[in-house]
């Protein structure tokens, strides 16, 4: 009888551990090798806001470039004048960190973004420049905890715990990342700080479907704010024109450009 009562406990364990038929990690892993566009210029608008009263909209280009699944991004502040010519470049590396450089007309030469300032406020905006970048999966433990959940403007998605592996290497204790499951985009993003609170919200509001080079659909998020829930701040990136698939100089995203500004 005890060896009975033994297996079917075991056998319940076995039944709770294998409840969900994905786990977090390979959802992870599909969020990072989704398919992106070739090449995107987009017009985008950057609006800075208080408890939900504008404060400023500025307007900014920027090209973008996927090869090898790896992403470059360039943005080009155009307007307002306190921020006009101000340019950002970054290139994603496989296995390590993002390489970021950001011109600064004031100064007139282009420095490289330290992996130490990965905290500080992308030009003045609620994203940090870590909040900019792409994290590599396995720097993070992921944990499926919910299978279907709405939030936001979409609904049956994924929900996922993410734990920095070192904890020294974000700014942030823990995310929480809600995920479509046709899209795998996180649409709805909770960024703990270090003492566990929420601090931070990253949302995308919509997705477009976007029709690409053979045959290709790309799911496009068109708006993006991210919300400090401490403070009441907020920073919307929104596509106001956007073409993809349409070759781009590869000069664009090189320091040269980014000094120069062609």
């Amino acid at each position: 009888m005890k060896l009975l009562k033994t297996l079917a406990a075991l056998t319940v364990l076995a039944v709770g551990t294998s409840a969900f038929a994905i786990g977090g990690t390979e959802i992870m892993t599909k969020v990072y090798d989704r398919q992106k566009p070739d090449f995107t210029k987009a017009a985008v608008q950057l609006i800075l806001a208080k408890n939900g009263k504008v404060e400023e909209t500025r307007n900014v280009g920027e090209y973008g470039r996927c090869k090898n699944n790896l992403s470059d991004v360039v943005m080009i502040f155009l307007s307002p004048a306190s921020v006009k010519d101000t340019r950002f470049l970054q290139k994603e590396n496989d296995g390590k960190d993002d390489d970021k450089w950001i011109y600064l007309p004031s100064l007139k030469n282009t420095r490289r973004v330290a992996s130490s300032d990965g905290a500080k406020s992308f030009v003045g905006t609620d994203f940090s420049y870590d909040d900019m970048s792409t994290r590599e999966v396995a720097d993070d433990t992921h944990e499926l905890l919910k299978e279907s959940e709405d939030k936001g403007n979409f609904k049956d998605l994924y929900v996922v715990k993410s734990t920095p592996k070192d904890p020294k290497s974000s700014q942030y204790s823990y995310r929480i990342s809600y995920i479509t499951k046709d899209a795998w985009i996180p649409t709805y993003i909770e960024l703990y700080d270090k003492k566990g609170k929420l601090v931070k919200v990253n949302e995308i509001k919509s997705i477009n479907k976007m029709p690409g080079n053979g045959g290709r659909v790309y799911n496009v998020p068109m708006e993006n704010v991210m919300t400090n829930v401490q403070t009441g701040h907020s920073s919307t990136i929104k596509m106001v024109n956007i073409t993809v698939d349409q070759p781009l100089p590869d000069r664009y995203f090189t320091q040269d450009f980014l000094s120069t500004g062609k």
